[in-house]
């Protein structure tokens, strides 16, 4: 599979800043949804970089450093579990990409963007694509970008609240995360229109 074929087809017609917006966050319980939009130069190159959930965190990490590096640009939206709740996770996601775009383009102009599987209402052209960060290597660098920021916040949760393990299961809804949520309960962040949340709120466990 060739990871630059949506970025050769726009270099070729002579596009020179492509955005790739990617979001990470979408069935947790707890936290912010936080999209990342990342341009990289022509000439960038990075061994076995794709879809984040397939690389191990060690490896996530190795990239993020190195894309952040190399990047010409990147910018980060985030959209908190309140703005969650009120707008609902669909729209939730859209509006952390137009923010992770707005804060790219206030550095460098972007030519195109390419988004990860979504539709959005932006003066800039762009492309949707299916399964982008498993086809399209801005995509990809986005997709590692969104999920490293995310899940620091969610190390840093677990430091505040141990005992609900963050660190493991990032706030999705496993086993071990449903059964904390039921002995410790509710603490800020929870999205109270997520149907394992609004069990506990209704009190019944």
């Amino acid at each position: 599979m060739d990871l630059y074929k949506y970025e050769k087809e726009l270099y070729s017609i002579g596009k020179t800043n492509i955005g790739g917006v990617d979001e990470v966050g979408r069935g947790p319980l707890i936290g912010p949804v936080v999209a990342a939009c990342v341009v990289l130069p022509k000439d960038f190159i990075l061994e076995g970089l794709t879809d984040s959930k397939k690389l191990s965190e060690k490896k996530r990490d190795l990239f993020y450093s190195y894309i952040l590096e190399h990047c010409k640009a990147y910018g980060v939206g985030v959209v908190t579990p309140e703005e969650i709740d009120e707008i609902n996770i669909y729209e939730a996601s859209k509006k952390a990409m137009i923010k992770a775009i707005d804060e790219v383009n206030n550095k460098i102009a972007i030519d195109h963007v390419l988004i990860d599987a979504m539709k959005l209402d932006i003066n800039i052209p762009s492309t949707s694509i299916i399964k982008g960060d498993a086809n399209s290597i801005s995509i990809a660098a986005a997709s590692v970008v969104a999920k490293v920021v995310r899940d620091k916040m969610m190390y840093d949760l677990d430091k505040k609240y141990p005992q609900y393990e963050f660190c493991k299961h990032k706030g999705y809804p496993t086993k071990k995360h449903l059964e904390a949520i039921n002995k410790y309960g509710l603490i800020e962040g929870y999205r109270k229109t997520y149907g394992p949340v609004k069990e506990v709120l209704n009190g019944n466990k």
